[in-house]
């Protein structure tokens, strides 16, 4: 039984959309193959120009961040480390590692270890990441997950940091009023079908 049936759906550039739905819907899924890390079954997905199993799909991919559950860092390095080697992969300076960890509160932890990091730690790493590396398509799972409250002021940023400079976010969430004072247009996954709930208040 296919997880996801019929999506259409188009976003262009400085858009945010949300997608809501409940556990299982098959929203991380969605942007899994969103990410290129997964390919459909049946129909095509276009991502930055380039159409997933195409040979431009491999150079699409380092215009787009996904931020999942889990914090993707290495434990063994410092938070530091984890930055500039994630800088160094997507082709961007490193010169701004220290000021990215300084702009999301951990200027003072960049040489501690990320397996000796909290949780709580680890995500605004994860934030770090994309201001610095500055993607063109930005794929928020649960973005609100794992942050105390003042850090979830770093999804804001973030998000407003991505359409700034006219790059697109999609957040998927079970938690909607988080999500829809950042979002343009909202749909909900149902059963695997998106279905269109307009425009966000």
């Amino acid at each position: 039984m296919p997880v996801l049936r019929g999506i259409d759906l188009r976003i262009d550039p400085g858009e945010v959309v949300g997608i809501v739905g409940p556990n299982g819907s098959g929203k991380s899924t969605l942007l899994r193959i969103l990410a290129t890390l997964l390919r459909p079954t049946d129909g095509s997905v276009s991502v930055l120009g380039s159409r997933t199993g195409s040979e431009g799909i491999l150079a699409a991919r380092s215009g787009i961040a996904l931020l999942g559950h889990h914090p993707g860092l290495w434990g063994e390095l410092t938070l530091e480390e984890n930055l500039t080697f994630v800088a160094r992969m997507a082709g961007a300076s490193t010169d701004g590692v220290a000021a990215a960890l300084e702009q999301v509160g951990l200027g003072g932890a960049k040489q501690r270890r990320a397996d000796h990091s909290s949780h709580g730690m680890q995500r605004r790493v994860e934030f770090a990441r994309v201001l610095l590396i500055k993607p063109q398509l930005l794929l928020l799972d649960e973005a609100h997950a794992g942050l105390d409250r003042a850090a979830q002021m770093l999804v804001n940023v973030t998000v407003s940091d991505v359409r700034r400079r006219g790059g697109a976010v999609v957040l998927v969430s079970h938690e909607p009023d988080r999500m829809l004072p950042l979002v343009d247009r909202t749909y909900h996954l149902d059963g695997g079908t998106l279905l269109s709930n307009g425009q966000a208040p």
